[in-house]
């Protein structure tokens, strides 16, 4: 068979190199710091995963996958799969991408209709290295695929050379990598009809021939059963010409008491009530022989058709997949960029490390974080499920028609705004801020304040625009790690407070120079005093490690660190007086109260209730805290002291107790005879008893068994048979007697009542 032959491919090779630790026997210190840094990396990620969910970035990237056009693109944002730049750089290009397509959206109304024809075939690809035949329907879904991305390319490119700038140039370094293997498609359409779902007759030389035999041959035996037919027609056999096929050969009809009109003919088969019969003519057997050769032969040939293809998909399967990755990033852009339109997005930017941003003017800001009216993006949940509804609709119809022009419509309206909930805030931090210490009333939006930072953070990480004003700016980070919530854990015997510190504790770790650390209500669950000394530390540890820390808290000491350090900073959620509601708005440079009081009075709480805490509150003043921490210290020394007396005691009982065991043992060495055997002191524990009470005979034998053989040389065992009925006891000093590692052995004695003592050889 002669095959049509694609040219040789160069494959998508990937290396990946990891450093390994030198020799344990000769570099111990490298071994153990490469043990510590996969156990930091560990935990690192352990911690990012947590924090991910504790964000809610899952919800963020599952509205995502309502705006991505192809199923890959779809599954990989409802996996929360999608990708962080691992530096400033990496976070910088994917937010290029986003404007890109941003820009494409602008200029054709939706992301590409070519997308809606690409499918994901990974697993037929995977299916084909394996050595499984791919069917032909699976070979022409490779095909389609390969068009739309080639399409998409060509698109993108139509749109670059009409612009005036560079702006699509992001999109297309993506794809101008990728061999989108236009020789294999061509062959495949060489070689299958995908409309028609067959293989065509020009797909090789020898299936044109094969097709070509077997349709003169079986107008032969057409023509040939037809005439035969017609005959037992004419003659009564048959009320009307019938010509079939049974058991895969042509064959005529004819009723069983008119076969003779069918000379020498074979009976293949026989209808169910036996009245006809189906029967191959004499002459028809040769050419019915040639049609099951011919079609045998064409058969192979189609498989053999089948295996070239899959053959040349399999070798392939480096240039595919780093095709369909690529696919996958750029429909994740469009994904973003349709987003950003929606929620009328603005493009971040990232702050220098040095401080030295410039303005549009030239000057120098000293702002670290500089972002105005930003509002929570998972609070506009309601318009966005409307969003996701109408896009699902538009795309199962695209997808149905493969036409993307209904997806058009539902595009061109997402920039018609957004509502003005939830309430914006702005969020201003100067560049020498380390930590940043939040306080105000319960409900007053200080946990979603932080919250709204940390998406913002791993928004613009992840190359997608912010629901803000302006231009947003704010650092890269490379962690964003969060205690927020109740860590308690009766799994893991963890309180609130000790499920929080031990958060803590692994932030702390883990968290770099460039790391933003968020702690909902730190040092809470514990005593107050200690939980300000604590936090306190904690603050003062962060200030140094961490590129931006940002805490909530309801305690007052703690606002009052940045009069002594420039590194810290507060800030305060508003809390209207005359309405006793919070306004939501974020006072930077302030300190808040908490207004619990106020809030219960507003509520209707019972006056008498409110007045004894307002008592409360004036004795929990921190000059009040002196005497509660002399009278704990106390405590503790009264505790210290008892244990310690409690130790003195055990060790002196310890003590006695040896000099009893060697005393005993060296007044029986000196009663040996020369030459006797001298044996440990006969001095019961749990190690040297063997207890038999209870036990049938079989089992007290075996037990007995297992505990002589597990004793030492030299030694005695205690075996405690008891009295009962005697017959583990008879047992007992049967084994005893016979046994070959017992040298004699002690029957019980008043002192020893039930227990008989046995000494081993």
């Amino acid at each position: 068979m002669q095959k049509p032959m694609l040219s040789s491919l160069t494959p998508f090779n990937l290396t990946f190199f990891l450093s390994s630790p030198k020799s344990p026997y000769l570099f111990p210190k490298p071994t153990a710091t490469a043990a510590a840094a996969v156990t930091n990396f560990s935990l690192s990620h352990s911690l990012q995963s947590e924090t991910l969910e504790i964000l809610e970035w899952p919800s963020v990237c599952n509205h995502l996958s309502a705006l991505a056009s192809t199923s890959m693109g779809s599954s990989a944002a409802q996996k929360a799969q999608i990708p962080f730049g691992k530096s400033k750089s990496e976070s910088q290009k994917l937010l290029d991408q986003t404007a890109a397509a941003v820009s494409a959206i602008a200029a054709i109304g939706s992301p590409p209709s070519d997308f809606h024809s690409i499918e994901d075939v990974s697993e037929i690809v995977n299916a084909a290295v394996s050595g499984k035949l791919l069917t032909i329907n699976e070979l022409c879904a490779v095909r389609r695929t390969l068009i739309a991305a080639k399409a998409l390319f060509e698109k993108l490119k139509a749109l670059a050379s009409k612009a005036d700038s560079n702006r699509y140039l992001p999109l297309l370094e993506v794809l101008e990598d990728c061999d989108f293997l236009v020789k294999l498609e061509r062959t495949i359409g060489l070689c299958i009809d995908c409309n028609l779902s067959e293989i065509l007759d020009t797909a090789s030389e020898d299936l044109e021939i094969i097709r070509f035999e077997k349709k003169r041959n079986m107008e032969k035996l057409d023509a040939l059963l037809k005439e035969m037919s017609s005959k037992i027609f004419k003659a009564g056999g048959i009320d009307s010409p019938l010509v079939t096929k049974r058991r895969a050969r042509m064959c005529v009809g004819v009723r069983a008491r008119y076969k003779y009109l069918v000379p020498d003919g074979v009976v293949l088969d026989a209808s169910s009530s036996g009245a006809t019969y189906f029967m191959e003519p004499s002459e028809a057997v040769e050419l019915n022989n040639m049609e099951v050769r011919l079609s045998n032969a064409e058969k192979a040939e189609e498989i053999g058709i089948l295996s070239f293809l899959t053959s040349e998909i399999a070798k392939s399967e480096a240039e595919i997949v780093y095709m369909l990755d690529k696919i996958v990033e750029v429909d994740l852009a469009f994904a973003r960029a349709a987003y950003a339109r929606w929620m009328n997005g603005v493009c971040p930017i990232f702050s220098s490390k040095d401080g030295k941003d410039l303005d549009n003017g030239g000057a120098e800001i000293g702002i670290s974080v500089d972002i105005e009216g930003i509002q929570h993006p998972l609070l506009l949940e309601s318009s966005l499920r409307s969003l996701s509804d109408a896009l699902a609709s538009s795309s199962r119809s695209a997808l149905s028609s493969k036409d993307g022009n209904d997806v058009k419509m539902v595009y061109r309206s997402l920039s018609s705004g957004v509502s003005d909930f939830p309430v914006p805030i702005d969020i201003k931090i100067g560049y020498g801020t380390r930590v940043v210490v939040i306080s105000g009333p319960n409900t007053g939006g200080k946990t979603a304040s932080m919250k709204t930072l940390g998406l913002a953070s791993l928004m613009s990480k992840a190359g997608m625009y912010l629901p803000a004003k302006s231009q947003p700016k704010l650092p890269w980070f490379d962690l964003v790690l969060a205690d927020i919530g109740d860590q308690q854990s009766l799994e893991q015997s963890l309180s609130t407070f000790s499920g929080h510190i031990s958060r803590i504790c692994n932030i702390l770790e883990v968290a770099s120079k460039e790391s933003l650390v968020l702690i909902d209500e730190i040092g809470s669950g514990t005593d107050p005093s200690e939980g300000v000394a604590l936090s306190t530390s904690i603050l003062q540890y962060l200030k140094d490690r961490v590129n931006l820390a940002v805490v909530t808290t309801h305690y007052a000491d703690l606002s009052l660190l940045k009069e002594k350090d420039h590194q810290f900073e507060n800030a305060a959620m508003e809390f209207s007086a005359e309405t006793l509601q919070p306004t939501y708005r974020v006072l930077w440079g302030s300190i808040g109260d908490s207004n619990a009081l106020s809030i219960a009075k507003s509520i209707g709480f019972n006056q008498q209730i409110i007045e004894r805490a307002q008592d409360w509150v004036e004795r929990l003043r921190p000059e009040k805290q002196q005497e509660r921490k002399g009278l704990l210290y106390r405590s503790l020394i009264e505790e210290r002291n008892r244990l310690e007396t409690q130790a003195k005691m055990a060790a002196s009982l310890h003590s006695e107790t040896r000099d009893i065991y060697h005393e005993v043992w060296r007044s029986r060495t000196a009663e040996n005879k020369d030459g006797e055997v001298s044996y440990s002191p006969a001095v019961q524990t749990s190690k040297n008893t063997v207890d038999l009470r209870g036990m049938r005979a079989e089992e007290a034998s075996y037990n007995l068994d297992m505990a002589i053989a597990a004793r030492e040389s030299q030694s005695v065992l205690f075996v405690v048979h008891g009295m009962g009925t005697g017959v583990v006891k008879e047992r007992a000093l049967e084994i005893l007697k016979k046994h070959q590692r017992v040298a004699k052995y002690e029957a019980e004695s008043p002192m020893n009542y039930g227990c008989t003592v046995a000494y081993i050889k």
